[in-house]
């Protein structure tokens, strides 16, 4: 394999991108993933530290697995598309309907292990408001919290890299959880820096959409920065939140494009 080989992958994982149907399909499921990540923003205005970050972070979670099971649908239509065979989105999704179901189900350790961690950190924020002896607890134990809250970002990372390591899997060799422990296992023993590399090609588009639309999401919160109630800050959210959605489609299909085309070229290696 050669800078070519990848070549060819991105492009064709790029001509594949634009399909109105997939990105419309995409769309709406971004949107629904933006409402649920509002709703939690919302509950958690006004609320302490403690439980704003558990509002902050569960919607990562929840959303990972919400796009697990879009991008297994994603890459069974992909392959199709490659293998140029006649396909029916609908049918894909009825065929694969125990496959959508399964891989929701993938998430929830995930999501069990960031609500230890959580609670865990709750013991930390209790004992520093403790009277007379709170201050000293909060010093002398300050890397608890920190190692938690890093545990915290790490499970996110891990979260999210299951969108591009799992869903192939899947979708191309169904959800025997033995099977999918062993094709990873053998996937990264074979070459690390290979898949990391081509994780890394994968996001930078939707890396470098995100952080634009960031920026400009944080800009346009300046001007709603005297807003009378919460009601009229959560509802900027939701009408920012469409054209942040609509403007992300193409960045997710297009990760899930490459996602399969890498894991097909790193299994032609062996």
């Amino acid at each position: 394999m050669d800078l070519r080989d990848i070549q060819f992958i991105f492009n064709r994982a790029w001509s594949l991108t634009f399909n109105r149907k997939k990105l419309l399909s995409v769309f709406v499921i971004l949107m629904l993933c933006g409402i649920l990540v509002v709703f939690f923003k919302g509950l958690a205005l006004h609320t302490g530290q403690w439980v704003a970050m558990s509002l902050t972070f569960l919607p990562i979670f929840l959303c990972a697995g919400v796009l697990l099971s879009t991008g297994v649908i994603l890459i069974r239509i992909y392959h199709d598309e490659v293998k140029k065979r006649p396909h029916s989105y609908r049918s894909i999704v009825f065929k694969s309907w125990d496959l959508i179901m399964g891989t929701a189900y993938l998430s929830i350790p995930l999501i069990l292990a960031y609500l230890l961690l959580w609670m865990m950190l709750g013991v930390f924020f209790l004992l520093n408001e403790l009277p007379g002896v709170g201050g000293f607890f909060g010093v002398i134990l300050a890397f608890a919290p920190f190692l938690l809250n890093l545990g915290a970002l790490f499970l996110c990372v891990i979260s999210l890299s299951t969108l591009f390591f799992i869903a192939p899997v899947v979708a191309l060799h169904g959800i025997n959880r033995i099977q999918l422990s062993q094709l990873l296992t053998q996937r990264f023993q074979q070459d690390m820096f290979l898949n990391l590399f081509l994780a890394t090609i994968a996001a930078c588009p939707l890396l470098l959409i995100t952080g634009l639309l960031t920026i400009a999401a944080m800009m346009t919160g300046a001007i709603c920065y005297t807003c009378p109630t919460p009601v009229y800050v959560i509802l900027q959210w939701f009408f920012v939140m469409i054209p942040f959605t609509a403007v992300l489609t193409p960045g997710v299909v297009f990760f899930f494009n490459f996602a399969a085309e890498a894991h097909v070229l790193i299994r032609r290696q062996r």
